[in-house]
């Protein structure tokens, strides 16, 4: 099985090479059998080819059987016809990579940022492919236009298809769970998309009798997960809602360097950290690289369901497994979470704990 690599800006590819390195032992322990393809995206791309994201690397990863996705500068891109093409969003449109599946919990050895007392364990199942982002809400063109210099405009489109799936993969994951889906919208301002979001929740909510639904406006939500993060199971929201309330989220339970990721579609997933590529500390050995960690383990636990091999699923679970007996121990914690460990002694710990197991 070949795995695409695509090493990022700023801190991209420190996390990824620590990803890399837990995943092939993990890979020698379990007898995968990956194959690793690297290619440069980001700045590193825009200065060999002039582009941030070639056309070519975008349609040959579809031949690949899963994606490792470094961090990326894209608000310092220079602007889109100038080579500045946003990788993540390029993917997810490219590829059909929909369901942005973002978990957020607490650990008892790990401070949170909420109340003491207050836990959390939920998932927020982002929809990835439409929205309010510019750069795939158009089949041709920008979705933001400027009339004036002194006026700027935003299209937003939602589509009932595009609402169905990412609400059906939400109330499957939730059957899973303690099945429960809270939909995130503001309908009672966005009558027709909002609208049309919640009504395709509700339609698919029929399949699921064994599942309760409830929805909760955007603002309202941001104050419960402060509040009374207990109550939420899943979340289905819509591209930009779902990207505020998971970093939200990621850092109520800890820290965004805590935060697992995975971009998946029907029949293919991608492995992205889900907090940014932080230059300020790029070659400095501080990242955090649990992120990425996570994600490539949420990576191979999807793997082992859609194709019905376990050996992959029991080996995302040995990463999870590995990476909570790090974070048990004080010593192992990096910089974001109060502790002196670098991101390579870090990863030298996670691989540890999967050998000695």
């Amino acid at each position: 099985m070949k795995f695409l690599v695509l090493p990022g800006d700023g801190i991209g590819p420190e996390i990824i090479e620590s990803a890399v390195a837990v995943l092939k032992e993990v890979d020698q322990k379990h007898g995968l059998g990956i194959e690793y393809d690297y290619q440069d995206i980001g700045f590193a791309s825009l200065e060999k080819y002039g582009t941030t994201l070639r056309p070519d690397l975008l349609e040959s990863a579809r031949a690949y059987e899963g994606i490792l996705l470094g961090t990326i500068s894209h608000a310092d891109y220079p602007r889109p016809d100038k080579g500045g093409i946003n990788v993540s969003g390029a993917f997810r449109v490219g590829l059909d990579l929909y369901a942005n599946v973002r978990p957020a919990r607490t650990r008892p050895y790990i401070t949170s940022n909420l109340r003491e007392g207050k836990t959390m364990d939920l998932v927020i199942m982002r929809e990835a492919t439409e929205g309010f982002y510019p750069d795939r809400n158009m089949a041709r063109g920008w979705g933001e236009v400027m009339p004036s210099p002194d006026m700027a405009l935003s299209t937003r489109k939602i589509t009932r298809h595009c609402s169905e799936r990412i609400a059906r993969r939400a109330f499957e994951l939730a059957a899973k769970r303690r099945k429960k889906v809270t939909a995130i919208h503001k309908a009672n301002s966005f009558h027709m998309t909002d609208g049309l979001f919640l009504e395709a929740v509700r339609t698919v909510a029929k399949d699921f009798p064994d599942v309760q639904l409830d929805d909760l406006l955007v603002d309202a939500s941001t104050a419960h997960l402060v509040r009374n993060p207990e109550r939420f199971d899943v979340l289905v929201a819509t591209n930009f809602y779902g990207d505020i309330l998971s970093d939200l989220a990621s850092e109520l339970s800890g820290s965004l360097g805590l935060a697992g990721s995975v971009m998946a579609g029907d029949h293919q997933c991608c492995a992205q950290a889900q907090h940014g590529s932080a230059p300020d500390i790029q070659n400095q050995d501080k990242a955090n690289p649990t992120s990425m960690i996570l994600s490539v383990a949420m990576l191979l636990e999807w793997i082992g369901e859609k194709k019905a091999m376990p050996l992959w699923t029991e080996a995302g679970a040995t990463i999870h497994n590995a990476i909570e007996k790090v974070l048990a121990e004080p010593a192992h914690r990096t910089v974001d979470l109060g502790g002196s460990t670098g991101t390579r002694a870090y990863t030298t710990a996670v691989i540890e704990q999967i050998r000695s197991r």
